[in-house]
């Protein structure tokens, strides 16, 4: 049976006013039902927007009766924020936190008691940190998390050398923005190094009913981001989880966010109560081979810690 639901344009202000633009997604209530319902939060990885098939994700919870909000990082897609394309980790913590103030603002609408997040990728380290920090959030789902940003630079280098040039490219972008020049722009991806991840990311490899998807998604990101990715450590906050419920969804052979970190990671520090689900692929293919698996789990997770309580 499905379940009628809505979808608007909805926007709402972060803590230092920037302006966050997404969808809220609400089930369709009979006449006179003054029902409140649970809500769930999520945004994208690193460098991605909302249309990047996080739709399929609301609309399979709002199936559920959830109420889900999924909106774009600051500096991307339809949010407002400046430097564009920057990707700033801790402002993006303090987002989510914000989207949950927006939430609970909605008093005719959403129970403020029965909020959860979840995060995919780079957001799926960020819902670590924001589940240990914000106690309003009652359930978490963390899908192939990034787990430590030093480590996963160091391994996509190719040898010492290259790091280390890297890092003083930092330094150099550092002292030119200081002067008061615009940030170094960079790809995200880089096609002929990172073919698994163009092929996700590419409008032409999208089948056409998909092509709308990447209207907004740019190839371009501040050097200053790499940067802040490198000393983000999510997996510091993991231990601070407990005893909000966690589910981690690790794909078998993750090569972006490496699937032995994660789960490593996810035996030897989360608290209970706390679930793990691998499914196979790589990182990628939680959004179109494997959606339905790592969907129904997260679903089966919120409805078990969300809609009892």
């Amino acid at each position: 049976m499905n379940i009628s639901f809505t979808r608007r344009n909805v926007e709402f202000s972060a803590d230092d006013g920037v302006i966050l633009r997404g969808w809220l997604y609400e089930p369709v209530r009979e006449t006179n039902n003054e029902q409140l319902y649970p809500a769930i939060v999520m945004t994208h990885g690193y460098g991605a927007v909302k249309e990047l098939y996080l739709d399929l994700y609301a609309e399979f919870f709002v199936q559920s009766k959830f109420v889900v909000l999924v909106y774009d990082h600051r500096n991307f897609g339809e949010s407002s924020g400046e430097p564009r394309q920057e990707i700033n980790p801790i402002k993006q913590i303090q987002d989510y936190s914000s989207a949950i103030t927006y939430l609970q603002s909605l008093t005719n609408l959403v129970d403020s008691q029965r909020i959860g997040i979840w995060g995919t990728s780079y957001s799926g380290g960020h819902v670590l940190v924001v589940s240990a920090t914000d106690k309003r959030v009652k359930c978490v789902v963390s899908q192939m998390p990034s787990i430590s940003g030093k480590r996963n630079l160091q391994r996509r280098s190719k040898n010492e050398d290259e790091f280390q040039k890297l890092l003083k490219a930092f330094e150099r972008e550092r002292e030119r923005r200081a002067a008061g020049n615009t940030p170094r722009v960079i790809p995200i991806i880089r096609p002929e190094e990172q073919k698994d991840w163009w092929n996700f990311f590419d409008v032409d490899h999208a089948l056409d009913k998909d092509k709308w998807r990447y209207q907004n998604w740019r190839n371009e990101q501040t050097l200053h981001s790499v940067e802040m990715y490198g000393e983000y450590e999510p997996d510091d906050y993991i231990e601070k989880i407990s005893p909000c419920p966690l589910l981690m969804l690790v794909a078998s052979n993750d090569t972006v966010t490496f699937t032995e970190d994660e789960i490593e990671l996810f035996n030897k520090k989360a608290g209970e109560p706390k679930k793990l689900v691998t499914f196979d692929g790589g990182h990628f293919s939680a959004y179109k081979e494997q959606f339905q698996v790592v969907a129904q789990a997260a679903n089966e997770w919120f409805i078990k810690h969300l809609q009892s309580i």
